[in-house]
């Protein structure tokens, strides 16, 4: 009987191998389709479903104007013994407030007070807020007028005898700056009513450069918002005057004219536009979330569920400016370009 099988099976061999290969294709198919479902990756479909069914979520964005700028002018100069120079840049009359030693648990505690007790509009919001859990308090009595960049010195002084803040984790932030607005008018005008800009500066037990933390916009229906940086793609990798420190910027020039090599300061090119990274033609416009790279076109954002730039999914995204918001830009170009040369 064995042998009557064999010799059938070496018969119809041929047919019995397609069968085999028949049911381990829709055994391979069925398993697929379960876990993936209609959502097949996008390696397995072709570039016309990949444009019509792969577009990621679009983020709601609401446009609101911040009002407050704060910058860190010579970064490597500065310490907790020799002070930090700050820079601000307001679009209105405005006043700083900078608190050396803040603790960290109740600034936190003051954020989560701003949306569920009472607005910080004022300093004397965010200390009552804080219960003075802070080592100074250093305000500049005259307001910071508006499109003023006045540089603004921050120091302790030298009977707080502070030299650190102690090991990380620390307890306490070394510097916490706030820019409220100074007139009552324009807090009822402006969304964003104050700024908390929590600032490192190095110690002699932790001497990682003084740079700006984090940033938490105050807006005045009672929420606030951490300020994140955005990470664009530039054209001209060789580095501008703009990312280096203005001591290191000096100190090369000084080189120079020493060496009779200096000339004119060149001039800064007026091109900020910036290419998209696919397909180098358009304007880039799309931000990827939560990677937060601006790095695609109107064009080329819909073939995309991966950042090209770190290949992290994306989530979300939301454009920089609307299409007629691109529009109006464009014809602004076109006419700034005839009007000089009265060419019609």
């Amino acid at each position: 009987m064995a042998a009557v099988f064999l010799v059938t099976l070496y018969e119809y061999s041929p047919l019995f191998y397609i069968a085999l290969v028949s049911v381990c294709f829709l055994v391979t198919s069925a398993l697929v389709l379960g876990w993936f479902g209609l959502g097949v990756p996008v390696i397995l479909r072709n570039s016309e479903e990949t444009e019509s069914s792969t577009r990621v979520l679009k983020k709601r964005m609401r446009q609101v104007k911040n009002p407050f700028g704060l910058e860190i002018s010579n970064p490597a100069a500065a310490s907790v013994t020799r002070g930090v120079t700050l820079t601000p840049d307001c679009l209105e009359d405005c006043v700083l407030t900078c608190y050396w030693g803040c603790n960290v648990q109740k600034l936190h505690e003051a954020l989560q007070k701003h949306i569920y007790c009472f607005r910080i509009k004022t300093p004397q919001a965010l200390e009552d807020a804080l219960y003075n859990e802070y080592l100074y308090k250093q305000q500049h009595l005259k307001s910071i007028k508006k499109n003023d960049k006045a540089e603004k010195y921050c120091q302790l002084p030298e009977d707080a005898q502070v030299v650190d803040f102690g090991p990380v984790p620390r307890a306490r932030y070394p510097l916490v700056a706030l820019l409220t607005l100074a007139d009552e008018e324009d807090r009822e005008i402006y969304d964003i009513i104050a700024m908390v800009a929590v600032i490192h500066v190095p110690d002699e037990s932790y001497r990682l450069s003084c740079r700006i933390l984090y940033q938490y916009l105050l807006l005045a229906q009672g929420q606030y918002h951490d300020l994140k940086q955005l990470f664009m793609s530039a054209n001209n990798p060789a580095p501008s005057s703009s990312d280096t420190f203005p001591g290191e910027s000096s100190t090369y020039r000084g080189l120079l004219e020493k060496a009779g090599l200096a000339g004119d300061e060149p001039e800064v090119q007026e091109e900020t536009s910036k290419d998209c990274v696919v397909c180098q033609n358009g304007p880039v416009n799309w931000v990827l979330l939560p990677c937060r790279h601006t790095c695609l076109c109107d064009g080329c954002i819909k073939y995309f569920q991966q950042c090209p730039m770190c290949r992290q999914f994306v989530q979300e995204s939301f454009p920089l400016c609307s299409k007629k918001e691109q529009d109006e830009e464009d014809s602004t170009h076109v006419l700034q370009d005839v009007l000089p040369g009265r060419v019609f």
